[in-house]
């Protein structure tokens, strides 16, 4: 990519889109194009089409999804599968038809297996079943991989898929029942913290690990890629280190400074029981991430205190 070559972020109001417009600009890439979902319905084919036909971007990242929890996994399976298949379909095929030079499309770990084999390597996707609460979401996702390779196999695209772990950070969604591990904690412990409670009740027994890497180390990562790879195989994107959702809890705990006890509802799933990648390849090639777990929380807990403030999580 040059400086002043035309980029479209799709979902630039997202966790990872937000990040990938933030890290362009800092690092001087001039010319960002983004669309907001009034603007641009990526579910409505003709109007993803009129787009490509307009702007003719050079690269493409593609971040735009529907994305939750375990709870908004497990409740809509049908959204996730249909939003998630129609927005890929659209981005990648019109992607082909107006010659972009390169796509990144975002998956995510949760193609892996339940029970794949730790850490997780990129050749574990489809050697087993799934975890059931985001069954539909994977294959969405895994879709989208399969989608990227066929071009490029058949038409010979540029179509290249990351598959990142956990993440937070800035413009995270906090809400109430549809957010991920890390972000609902913050919300709990923060509405605890100002409503005086005595505890927090934490799904699970605690005992299921995560990875967790902030948006903005992935933002850095995709765009080293976008200039440093070109092979139709996954690459995995985390930070290598894991971390009980117990010990999670305590660790946000201390950051929101909520000084009441923890619960843990063993009612309640833990999901899937270990997800960490196996980033050996993204090292090989160069890249490894920066910003510390602590570092991290910090700055999410304090952009979610500003959004908090200002009224805008609901």
């Amino acid at each position: 990519m040059q400086k002043d070559s035309s980029i479209f972020v799709a979902g630039h109001r997202g966790l990872v889109g937000s990040a990938l417009v933030r890290t362009l600009k800092y690092q001087g890439f001039t010319n960002v194009i983004t669309r907001n979902r009034s603007e641009l319905d990526l579910e409505n084919q003709a109007a993803v089409e009129a787009f490509f036909k307009k702007e003719k971007p050079d690269y493409v990242f593609l971040s735009a999804a529907k994305v939750g929890g375990i709870y908004a996994n497990n409740t809509y399976p049908a959204d996730f599968a249909y939003s998630n298949m129609q927005i890929q379909c659209n981005v990648v095929h019109s992607s082909y038809k107006h010659k972009v030079k390169k796509l990144l499309f975002l998956g995510s770990s949760c193609i892996y297996p339940k029970f794949a084999p730790q850490p997780m390597n990129e050749s574990s996707l489809l050697s087993g079943p799934l975890e059931e609460t985001n069954k539909a979401y994977a294959l969405a996702k895994i879709a989208g991989i399969i989608m990227c390779q066929s071009y490029n196999r058949q038409y010979e695209t540029n179509f290249i898929s990351v598959m990142p772990t956990n993440l937070y950070g800035p413009a995270d969604n906090y809400h109430g029942q549809n957010s991920h591990v890390l972000p609902a904690l913050i919300r709990r412990f923060h509405e605890a913290k100002i409503n005086n409670a005595s505890e927090v009740a934490i799904w699970g027994t605690g005992s299921a690990f995560r990875e967790f890497l902030y948006s903005d180390d992935l933002a850095d990562a995709c765009i080293y890629l976008m200039q440093h790879y070109d092979d139709s195989e996954i690459v995995n994107i985390g930070s290598g280190d894991e971390i009980s959702i117990k010990n999670l809890a305590y660790f946000v705990k201390e950051a929101v400074g909520f000084t009441g006890d923890i619960t843990f509802d063993t009612s309640k799933p833990d999901g899937t029981p270990r997800k960490l990648l196996d980033c050996s390849k993204i090292h090989g090639l160069g890249w490894k991430h920066r910003i510390s777990m602590r570092e991290g929380l910090t700055m999410a807990y304090s952009d979610f205190v500003k959004r908090w403030d200002a009224g805008e999580i609901k």
